[in-house]
């Protein structure tokens, strides 16, 4: 139950300046992102600012309270006006790729429930993003950072859960969402194999190595919350379960110890995991199975990092470089 009410956190907004019929709209639409569509708790959040930012401007261009009749009527340049005032704003290529993405869904929503279309949209082009590369911790510095996890924890069994979280994260390649939404029951499971519950709830099973089944089982005989079937397999210091900040500080104390860059997040492993499977000859398709990606283009990401490792390795050792 707890679960259901975070899902629709986000489908009750303030809009002032703004009719209540669009106000219903957008509730409505808020409901399909959680309900139907699955979006991550983060993206719904990201793309309710981002209609807010829309709609505030339309309030400002237009000199008046919008209404329905005025989204119908919103043209390719005033589109572009408000993708101009964002990037003003100090807004990256990303971010103004993201305000179009929500603002595409939102539009798909009011073609297909309300009959409002807007085919001026479709003409408005996502702005060309650089390449980014994922930047993994080397293989030493990953286990040097398991090592280090925790040490500035207050109680011996948050120390085993930081160790026991980080251990997941680089042993299986997950997403710190995935890890921090397991329950006891789904560890209990399998001895070997973990369900993981990934995007768009899409279901993949990733091996359990013997390195991180005895992290999370000394945090489990250390931890003092209940461990019933349906209780999370991570708690926070409060007896909830544990949110992605207090693993985000523990990476970052031990990196600031170890003289790390701030790339070396909780994510920066998973990067790690799939990185260092390729140097050593993993299949591609494998680790976009582990990782549970659903295109094989965003796994291909990690062939850039392996070659620009293979790049440094020459340019440094060899002769003539």
């Amino acid at each position: 139950m707890e679960k259901k009410q975070e899902a629709f956190a986000y489908t009750s907004i303030n809009l002032p300046n703004t009719s209540p019929v669009i106000v219903v709209m957008t509730e409505g639409w808020l409901r399909v992102l959680n309900s139907e569509k699955r979006f991550s708790q983060h993206t719904v959040s990201a793309y309710t600012h981002d209609l807010l930012s829309f709609f505030r401007f339309l309030t400002r261009y237009f000199g008046k309270i919008i209404s329905p009749e005025d989204l119908v009527g919103v043209n390719i340049s005033t589109f572009r006006a408000f993708l101009a005032s964002r990037r003003k704003e100090g807004a990256g290529a990303q971010s103004v790729a993201r305000n179009l993405s929500a603002l595409r869904s939102f539009f798909r929503y009011l073609d297909h429930v309300h009959g409002i279309r807007n085919d001026s949209l479709s003409a408005v082009r996502t702005p060309k993003q650089p390449a980014r590369i994922p930047r993994p911790l080397s293989e030493d510095g990953a286990r040097e950072v398991l090592k280090s996890a925790g040490e500035q924890a207050r109680y011996q069994w948050i120390a085993a859960r930081d160790v026991a979280v980080l251990t997941m994260l680089y042993g299986c390649g997950l997403r710190i969402s995935e890890a921090l939404g397991l329950d006891l029951a789904t560890w209990r499971q399998r001895g070997d194999m973990l369900l993981i519950r990934g995007k768009r709830e899409r279901e993949r099973l990733v091996p359990v190595l013997p390195v991180v089944r005895a992290a999370v089982d000394r945090y489990l005989d250390l931890s003092p919350h209940p461990k019933t079937d349906d209780a999370p397999l991570f708690y926070g210091v409060r007896g909830k379960r544990l949110g992605a900040r207090a693993v985000q500080k523990s990476m970052e104390k031990a990196r600031i110890a170890m003289g790390l860059p701030d790339s070396a997040t909780p994510h920066a492993l998973r990067h790690s995991f799939a990185t260092h499977l390729l140097v050593a000859d993993g299949d591609l398709r494998t680790i976009q199975e582990l990782l549970g990606h659903s295109s094989l283009s965003t796994t291909q990401g990690y062939t850039e990092v392996d070659n620009a490792r293979l790049m440094a390795v020459y340019n440094k050792a060899h002769p003539r470089a």
